[in-house]
């Protein structure tokens, strides 16, 4: 009997605890990097936030080991600011102000609550979601408060506090699905006009009826005129299926913080890329631990032993100190790299904004052009944005897909969605278009698209099929 052998190799990948880190100061936003930078400075006793002075004279260079060598980590490393004092200062455009969760917990401050019934009020407002739905079940909500709080609730305590929520601006908010929002609102509506008692029953009695558009079905079912209908319908159209957005849109005072991470201007044909460095803190090791050790090292390089644990303790920080700083210069390096190529392959769209000029685009040709895994661009672009003469732009935004024409050109998918939006807002709502008739309307425009992909593409949009858009 033969005898086979057979051997396999694997080769598994691990990433260190740094790579770890590293990947995870990538993907920060510029507000947040602000945090992190901050939050090491309280973790690590050798960091500082470095106050920059011209006439600062340059650290002594002590050769006793690699811990006391100052210049390991030169003024270049400890700067995270990609732009000297000597350029030009540009205007950063910030909107903030409070979040949904901060407006609900102030109001929260008004009613007369138990600090045992503030603590679990709060948690569960910061529980809602930015569109003002309550989206968590309550039994999974009080196993988090017992873990994270110590407090032991049950679910009908959470109810009780979640009705005093549900009496709160916006109305609508903490409601946990559609058909319990608009009821909440309507809660907050004098029932003085026939419309507004029809439309009460439809979305208690009738919701799914109503959801689905079976507007025959339900004027047969509720015995009423088509007349009388359409004033029902329009009073929930007046509704708000997300609360949350009523905040969001009701001035600057609550929108929530966008700070660009590049500064793009254009000027005289030529682009001016930065980073933005705004109030993110410089940061270098503090001379003095560099001193401390210096005191408890002898000229041969030994330690007293009472002094070993503590230099071994300032050595370890240093290491995580010169860690940080070489991470931070090697995020603003990658992030700017990426950067360039993306302003490269799409230079004729950023010099006026005009979506028509972008390109097809996808992470893999950026990932090619740098050199870097898709993976990383995917971690760069992510949450990140560029302020220009336009407007600030999402990073994200600017990749599509490429689609083929029937001449062979390539075209970027946002082109096939904004005529796919134009169809559907210039449609007949009493007939509005199907998906196939939305193809057909494509491919006689030259565009060869197939109706899953029509679909594909409105659902990104947020458009619901034909059926739902149809009005009376």
């Amino acid at each position: 009997m033969p005898i086979s052998q057979k051997q396999q190799l694997s080769l598994q990948q691990k990433l260190s605890p740094q790579q770890i880190q590293m990947i995870k100061l990538l993907e920060l936003p510029t507000v947040q990097l602000e945090q992190r930078i901050k939050q090491e400075i309280e973790d690590n006793i050798v960091l500082e936030e470095e106050e920059h002075r011209e006439d600062e004279e340059q650290p002594q260079q002590i050769s006793v080991d690699e811990y006391l060598r100052e210049d390991d980590t030169p003024s270049y490393k400890s700067h995270i600011n990609n732009y000297s004092k000597d350029d030009k200062q540009r205007t950063v455009y910030i909107s903030g102000g409070r979040s949904l969760q901060e407006f609900l917990i102030e109001q929260l401050g008004y009613r007369n609550l138990s600090d045992r019934e503030m603590k679990l009020a709060s948690y569960i407002v910061g529980s809602i979601d930015d569109d003002g739905y309550l989206r968590r079940d309550l039994s999974s909500i009080c196993d988090d408060i017992a873990f994270s709080l110590g407090i032991e609730c049950d679910q009908s305590e959470l109810e009780r506090l979640l009705d005093v929520i549900h009496e709160l601006e916006p109305a609508g908010v903490g409601a946990r699905n559609l058909r319990e929002c608009l009821l909440l609102q309507m809660d907050q509506l004098p029932m003085n006009t026939r419309s507004r008692r029809l439309a009460r029953k439809i979305v208690t009695l009738y919701f799914d009826e109503f959801v689905k558009k079976h507007y025959e079905k339900l004027m047969a079912r509720l015995q009423v005129s088509e007349e009388d209908f359409r004033e029902a319908i329009e009073e929930i159209r007046h509704l708000s299926p997300k609360p949350g957005n009523l905040y969001s849109e009701g001035g600057t005072d609550t929108t929530p913080y966008v700070i660009p991470d590049f500064i793009l201007d254009y000027h005289d044909g030529k682009f001016d890329l930065s980073l933005n460095s705004y109030n993110v803190p410089e940061v270098r090791i503090n001379r003095r631990y560099m001193d401390m050790i210096r005191d408890m090292v002898k000229a041969d390089g030994s330690v007293k032993s009472e002094d070993r644990e503590a230099v071994q303790f300032v050595k370890s920080k240093i290491d995580s100190a010169k860690w940080f700083i070489s991470a931070i210069k090697q995020r603003h390096d990658t992030l700017m790299r990426t950067m360039r190529e993306i302003l490269d392959y799409q230079r004729e769209y950023f010099k006026d904004g005009d979506k028509s000029k972008l390109r097809p685009m996808i992470l893999k040709d950026i990932a090619d052009r740098t050199g870097l895994d898709v993976s990383t661009i995917s971690r760069v672009v992510n949450s990140k944005y560029v302020q220009t003469s336009f407007g600030i732009i999402l990073l994200k935004s600017l990749f599509s897909e490429a689609m083929q024409t029937d001449s062979g050109e390539e075209v970027s998918s946002y082109e096939i969605k904004n005529i796919l939006q134009q169809c559907i807002d210039n449609e007949d709502k009493r007939h509005p278009l199907t998906d196939e008739t939305l193809m057909n309307i494509l491919n006689s425009k030259g565009y060869r698209i197939a109706r899953r992909t029509v679909a594909k593409y409105r659902e990104m949009l947020n458009i619901p099929v034909a059926r739902l858009r149809k009005q009376i």
